[in-house]
């Protein structure tokens, strides 16, 4: 591809371990460009190029002005937090930038506000960008649709001492897939905790497990616990790479599109 037909990409928090997974993933494809890198105002990387971790040279400083990071892009892929999403999404509003957003742990308000940007640009957001687990997302709204009567389902998820929300983003929207598909509001039927005497369990209910610890990048099984039989879907990441890849896949997705809310099961053709 010629320079004027490479998608043009900023990636937020570019000096974190994701920032630095999607730097190398666009620096090795061969239609993308990097265009913009930001990063927090206290970051210890700002003013270094933002492929210097991995000995390169892209001629693009990490800056924590997001007008200046953002000017020269058309796409920004974020996976940092969501104040600093927010931020990002309104900036992106301003310059007509489209967005990836990995970010999880939003509030509704949030959640709304996201909404309402897409009628002024393409944002493809989804909890986990990985093919495979988007993948085990649409297994999942099978399994559910043909268990729907006479099996228990739990959600157990692993992650990395470091992340700060929990349950992860991936296990409620694993949640929200199988409720949505049996016709329940996961807000109504999900249990979060369980300590004392706690009753049986309701048959209509989701539960959620949460392991936190060392580098875990993040695993996750569904438990479909019925009478005499019980059926395990798992996916487990070795790599923040599927990540990265995902993450362009998106980034093709939007290019051509000036506004909508899209999903992984919109880049994917799972829909």
């Amino acid at each position: 591809m010629t320079a004027a037909n490479l998608h043009r990409v900023c990636i937020a928090g570019a000096s974190g371990r994701m920032g630095q997974m999607l730097v190398e993933a666009v620096r090795a494809s061969g239609d993308c460009q990097l265009t913009g890198a930001l990063d927090v105002a206290s970051s210890p990387a700002l003013g270094q190029d933002a492929a210097a971790f991995a000995g390169h040279a892209s001629g693009v400083a990490i800056t924590s002005d997001l007008t200046a990071g953002l000017s020269r892009s058309q796409f920004l892929i974020d996976f940092t937090r969501p104040e600093g999403t927010m931020a990002h999404l309104r900036e992106c509003v301003k310059l007509g930038v489209n967005l990836v957003i990995g970010t999880t742990g939003f509030s509704e308000e949030q959640k709304k506000e996201i909404e309402k940007a897409s009628s002024s640009i393409a944002i493809m957001m989804a909890p986990n960008m990985s093919v495979g687990v988007n993948v085990t997302m649409k297994l999942l709204e099978m399994a559910a649709k043909a268990m729907s009567t006479g099996y228990d389902i739990e959600i157990i998820e692993a992650h990395h001492r470091h992340k700060v929300d929990a349950p992860s983003g991936t296990a409620l929207k694993m949640g929200e897939v199988i409720a949505d598909a049996l016709g329940r509001d996961l807000k109504e039927c999900a249990v979060y905790a369980r300590e004392g005497v706690t009753g049986e369990r309701d048959p209509s209910s989701i539960g959620f497990a949460t392991i936190r610890g060392g580098d875990i990048v993040g695993d996750h099984t569904v438990l479909f616990a019925g009478t005499g039989e019980r059926i395990e879907i798992t996916h487990k990441s070795s790599s923040r790479a599927t990540y990265a890849q995902g993450s362009l896949r998106a980034v093709r997705f939007l290019a051509g599109r000036s506004s909508g809310l899209y999903d992984m099961f919109d880049v994917l053709g799972l829909r």
